[in-house]
């Protein structure tokens, strides 16, 4: 598996991303906890990118 070539975090109201192909997720845990939401990567015109929801999906992180 290839690394992506962008990552992309989305703020208040941009929870998915439309048009990616061969969508995966990843559950990731690192050294200072798991992430807000898993990590969506997928091919966006055929360049392949990683998404992350910022506040969780559906918005319940507060973003302080």
């Amino acid at each position: 598996m290839k690394k992506p070539l962008l990552g992309i975090i989305g703020g208040s109201g941009l929870y998915q991303m439309e048009g990616l192909a061969d969508v995966r997720v990843i559950d990731a845990d690192t050294p200072f906890g798991k992430p807000s939401s898993p990590i969506i990567i997928g091919n966006l015109q055929d360049k392949e990118v990683a998404f992350l929801a910022r506040h969780g999906i559906g918005h319940f992180l507060l973003p302080s």
